[in-house]
């Protein structure tokens, strides 16, 4: 899939990133989706088991949340491990996420004004980061998540030597 950058003389043709998330990344994924359920899952299981009155109202939701949790930190990683990609060029950082909703984000290297690399207790111990290229744009940051710490930091240091040499002023 490739989608036209500009029309006309010497047209530059996009193509899809090329790097993958971490393997890891899946892992990752799926344990930040059950933390996430396990909260409210966790506060309606105890209301419905001390709120005799109320036990069924409380406890159906909980089941049904915890079982949508499950089925959701089992599909939906794969899922995003298969459609989320990156690259870095020497023009650009190239970034597609989205599962129903694609987004491209392509980051101009005279753009970036900073590159921020973040290590989350829960990406810690899969042994991941996340590298975040911020630019002069309304829309926000570009992150790059699911990489090992390796990648990131070679990553960080490659995108500081680029832009270093990169006329413009990220305005």
């Amino acid at each position: 899939m490739t989608a036209p950058a500009s029309e006309g003389e010497g047209a530059i043709r996009l193509r899809p990133p090329r790097n993958a998330p971490a393997p890891r990344a899946v892992g990752w994924w799926r344990a930040r989706l059950l933390l996430l359920t396990a909260a409210p899952v966790a506060v309606l299981g105890m209301l419905g088991a001390f709120l005799a009155p109320a036990r069924l109202w409380l406890l159906t939701p909980a089941a049904v949340l915890a079982a949508a949790g499950l089925l959701g930190a089992l599909l939906l990683p794969v899922w995003w491990f298969r459609t989320h990609r990156w690259e870095v060029t020497d023009a650009a950082v190239y970034v597609r996420t989205g599962v129903l909703l694609r987004e491209w984000r392509i980051a101009p290297m005279s753009r970036i004004q900073t590159v921020d690399t973040v290590r989350g207790p829960l990406e810690q111990l899969f042994g991941l980061a996340t590298v975040t290229v911020t630019t002069a744009s309304a829309k926000g940051a570009v992150r790059i998540e699911g990489l090992t710490h390796e990648v990131a930091a070679g990553l960080t240091e490659r995108l500081t030597r680029i832009t270093r040499h990169t006329p413009g002023d990220a305005t």
